[in-house]
């Protein structure tokens, strides 16, 4: 399959934009020795989409997800995000940052990883880390905050807060974890896998989840902005996000998600047939 042949008719799908960027990418490239993952991704994410990054195992959306966040440092091209800590949100190149510049714009931040990334310990440490450093709130303010967050995402403060990493369930360590990527009240949502592994109605409940942060105006007071790397057909479903399709490295298809579910394409087709499979399983690519 020719991925340069085949974009120049997905482009037709890619659906209208505006507003500022939140993030983009431009002519990104990542090897990892002979293995070419990201071979020219470019891609744009304005302000309050909803954007689901998909393709088959193998073809990057993890990898590209790291690089929006700034874990990863391309081989070449460019990662730019909004910085919320200046006026006007200009869009900043993230390799000309070191770890206290990335700081700045974490701080606007949240993201939940697929296997959630709970330290050991207790969840209300979890949830609270970064309250204290970041925002620089006081024991009480912590306190009410990691209450509200736990709560929003439908578990009791006094039950849960006091559990210990290892106590707690599949299901409960994804809420935790998407508790604590709100708690410091994010413009900008990342995604990796969030109903991978989880039963039909634990999955249903993240994607309610994720709707609702989705349409909560941060404090900011501007629109939240929601990136997520799936497989998950019903979440797609239930979300109706822009899609971006990665194949052989490169962006293959970019539009609406009831043109990528229609598609008839020889690449979509497949990838659509499997991608139950993929979410029943953990994937890395």
């Amino acid at each position: 399959m020719d991925v340069k042949n085949t974009t120049t008719a997905s482009a037709e799908l890619k659906p209208a934009q505006g507003g500022p960027l939140e993030v983009a990418t431009a002519d990104l490239h990542k090897s990892f020795g002979c293995n070419r993952v990201l071979q020219g991704v470019d891609i744009s994410i304005h302000r309050g989409e909803i954007v689901a990054i998909v393709g088959a195992s193998g073809s990057g959306k993890s990898v590209l997800l790291k690089h929006m966040i700034g874990i990863l440092r391309p081989d070449s091209g460019r990662v730019r995000a909004a910085d919320h800590e200046t006026p006007g949100s200009p869009l900043v190149d993230l390799s000309t940052l070191n770890e206290d510049g990335l700081d700045r714009l974490r701080r606007h931040w949240g993201v939940v990883f697929q296997k959630n990334a709970l330290f050991s310990g207790k969840v209300f440490v979890n949830v609270a880390l970064g309250l204290e450093d970041v925002k620089g709130m006081e024991e009480q303010s912590i306190r009410l905050r990691v209450q509200q967050v736990l709560e929003a995402v439908g578990l009791d403060y006094d039950e849960v807060a006091p559990m210990d990493r290892d106590q707690v369930s599949g299901g409960m360590a994804k809420r935790i974890a998407l508790a604590r990527a709100l708690a410091l009240d994010p413009v900008l949502m990342f995604y990796d896998e969030p109903t991978t592994g989880l039963d039909p109605g634990r999955a249903r409940q993240i994607q309610e989840l994720i709707h609702t942060v989705h349409h909560r105006t941060p404090d900011l007071g501007i629109e939240r902005t929601t990136v997520i790397v799936t497989h998950d057909t019903s979440l797609l479903y239930r979300l109706q996000p822009r899609i971006i399709m990665l194949a052989e490295g490169k962006v293959y298809f970019d539009g609406h998600a009831k043109d990528f579910e229609d598609s008839n394409s020889p690449v979509i087709r497949p990838y659509q047939a499997q991608m139950t499979l993929l979410h029943a399983r953990e994937d890395r690519a």
